[in-house]
Parts: C-alpha cells; sequence; structure tokens
C-alpha cells in the first residue's frame, strides 16, 4: 500500500512538472493563432493564420533560412574539429596534454560575455562584420570545447584494439577515425551535435554585435523587431517562435535515442 502510495505521489510530482514546462509552450502555440492585442488579450474569438502571414511577409523566412545555414555550418565545423582533437586526446599520451585539454575546458567556463569587445574590434578590422562567416567563426568556436570533452569521454570507452588492428592491416589514421571510429562513436556525434546547433540556434548577444544587415540576420535579431519602442506584437512573437521551435524538433525528434545514450555513454570514463 505504502509503495503504491509512493509510486502515485511521483507520478503526480512529473505530470506537474509536465504541466509547468509545457504550459508556456502551448500558450505560446496558441497564441500564435489568435489575434492578440498589447495587453497578451485575445481580442476576437476563433482561430486565426494572420499572424503567420504578417511575419512571412516581413522576410520572417529569411531569418530563419540564415540561421539553418549558419548553425548547421557551425555544427558540422565544430563537431568535425571535435572528433579529430577527441581522438589525439584520448589515444596519444605526450607533455602538455593536460596543459592542452585544460585549456579547451578554459574556453567553456570562460564568460564570453567579456569578449564581444573584442572579437567586434578584430573582426571589423578584419572586415567580417555583418559577414555569415564570421559569425560561423564565432559558433565553431562557441561549440568546440564542450563537445571535445564529450567525445573525449565517449571515445575513452571505445578499446584502443580496434586501432591497432586497423593500423596492422594499413589504414591511416585518418581512415580509421572516418571508416572506423566514427561508426562506432555515433551516437556522442549525435549529442555533440545537438548540443552545438541548440547552442548557436538561440544565440543572440554575438549575432547582435555582428550583425546589423537586415539580410544576414538571424532568428532571435528577426524576434526582437516585433518589440517596439511604444507595443510589441505579440501575435508576431508568438507565431515566430513557433516557426523557431519547429526545425529543432525536426531535426532531433527522430534522433532522441540516440541522443540519450550519447550523453550518459560519453559521460562515463
Amino acid at each position: 500500500m505504502i509503495k503504491k502510495i509512493e509510486q502515485g505521489a511521483l507520478l503526480l510530482a512529473f505530470a506537474l512538472f509536465a504541466i509547468f514546462l509545457l504550459a508556456p509552450a502551448f500558450y505560446v502555440f496558441k497564441g500564435s493563432f489568435e489575434n492578440i492585442s498589447v495587453s497578451l488579450v485575445a481580442t476576437e474569438a476563433g482561430w486565426t493564420l494572420n499572424n503567420y502571414f504578417s511575419i512571412f511577409s516581413s522576410g520572417y523566412l529569411r531569418y530563419v533560412v540564415n540561421s539553418l545555414f549558419i548553425c548547421i555550418t557551425a555544427t558540422f565545423l565544430g563537431c568535425t574539429i571535435s572528433l579529430f582533437a577527441a581522438y589525439g586526446l584520448s589515444r596519444f599520451r605526450f607533455r602538455g596534454r593536460g596543459l592542452v585539454f585544460g585549456s579547451i575546458m578554459g574556453g567553456q567556463f570562460f564568460p564570453w560575455i567579456i569578449l564581444v569587445n573584442p572579437i567586434f574590434i578584430l573582426f571589423a578590422r578584419g572586415g567580417l562584420i555583418n559577414s555569415q562567416f564570421g559569425l560561423i567563426l564565432c559558433y565553431t568556436a562557441f561549440i568546440t570545447p564542450f563537445t571535445i570533452y564529450l567525445l573525449v569521454g565517449y571515445l575513452t570507452t571505445i578499446p584502443k584494439s580496434l586501432d591497432e588492428a586497423a593500423l596492422v592491416d594499413g589504414a591511416s589514421r585518418f581512415t580509421i577515425i572516418t571508416k572506423i571510429i566514427l561508426p562506432v562513436i555515433w551516437p556522442g556525434m549525435v549529442a555533440a551535435s545537438t548540443f552545438g546547433f541548440l547552442q548557436c540556434w538561440s544565440e543572440y548577444l554575438l549575432a547582435l554585435a555582428l550583425i546589423t544587415d537586415d539580410a544576414s540576420k538571424t532568428i532571435p535579431l528577426g524576434l526582437y523587431q516585433y518589440f517596439g519602442d511604444v507595443q510589441i506584437d505579440w501575435g508576431a512573437v508568438m507565431a515566430g517562435s513557433v516557426v523557431a521551435t519547429l526545425p529543432t524538433l525536426l531535426l532531433f525528434l527522430p534522433l532522441q535515442k540516440k541522443l540519450v545514450s550519447g550523453l550518459t555513454q560519453g559521460a562515463v570514463k
């Protein structure tokens, strides 16, 4: 009897927590189909697509395309660099290895906000302001430290005998990484790429500092334009938020199982 009560209490706690998490998302989704006034109250009954027509007519789709291109490219570069770096750190013992790994992890814990001004000055001198390439470089550097840490933890669980057997057969290190190691650590790569993509997708401060051209703006900057000095177009904000959420759901919900296994196995050393 006591066990059933404990299970019921646990289920109730999980249900309340789920409601707490999902209620704001439901409210945003519902509000995106309503005519919402400045006071966040629906002015007319019924559902409408006017909010979506409004954001797409104002060029919001361009921000979605920009974000997809920048985030996918930065994630691909960051995960590729992290894979080779993690392989070297996990497979080789060399002088200064601890210093190198510590320096990489220091980049993860370093407060990026204090680097905005130096990065802006450096990019301004290099002609990378309003450049998607410049933002890709920043995002690649931003996500690389944690992905290296995650992949190092994952690679330490893979026996070195796989590498040794491939070397005996005449395979190069590049072939070992791409043909042998990569298929084995694919769940870890999914976890690393998910983390990197989501970090880039929601980043605002660097994009605000480096991108002023409307044609190159990302989704966070695109959403900001609906926050006026006098009033806020809440209907457009909610519709834009729903559209911004869809790509992440469509990309990573099918990979959910690999994501969980990648995170759990990478955490074990």
